[in-house]
């Protein structure tokens, strides 16, 4: 599984990780928290459901929220930004979305936007748009999304 080879990945480079979770819920820490050898890794994680904890946990600007929504790339970007910052971490990873099952913003259930805070300011972002899938289905979706997409940048990297 893709979760395990980022771990060796990670623990060979001596690098960390940390997330910004709205739509998953922690379910992306949970995911490399199963993995052995985890800790050497994953150094923690935020979960704001709530816009007001985006706002109060990782410093994301109400006027961007406003002008932008909470279900948007950059509000992705700011959520990965923060904390990479407040956490110190190498990669620092973040999820907002609507897993559904209605509409939010305007947004069809389904859409979610994903970014990865890395070293020496690489930001990078992707959409998914997951519309045909139940909310559990989408919230695993993205979390192996994003598995997929930083062990790709990673290797990249090396």
């Amino acid at each position: 599984m893709e979760q395990e080879k980022l771990i060796a990945l990670c623990k060979e480079k001596e690098l960390t990780i940390g997330s910004a979770e709205s739509l998953t819920a922690g379910l992306f820490a949970s995911t490399l928290a199963s993995v052995p050898g985890a800790s050497a890794v994953l150094k923690g994680g935020f979960i704001t459901y709530f816009t007001e904890m985006k706002e109060k946990m990782l410093d994301i600007s109400p006027i961007l929220i406003e002008k932008y929504g909470v279900i948007s790339k950059q509000c992705a970007r700011a959520m990965a930004l923060n904390a990479k910052r407040l956490m110190d971490v190498d990669y620092a990873l973040s999820f907002t979305g609507n897993a559904g099952p209605s509409a939010m913003e305007g947004k069809k259930a389904g859409l979610v936007f994903c970014a990865i805070a890395g070293p020496d300011g690489d930001l990078y972002d992707f959409k998914l748009e997951l519309f045909d899938l139940d909310r559990n289905a989408v919230r695993e979706r993205a979390v192996a999304e994003m598995i997929h997409e930083l062990l790709q940048i990673i290797q990249k990297k090396s």
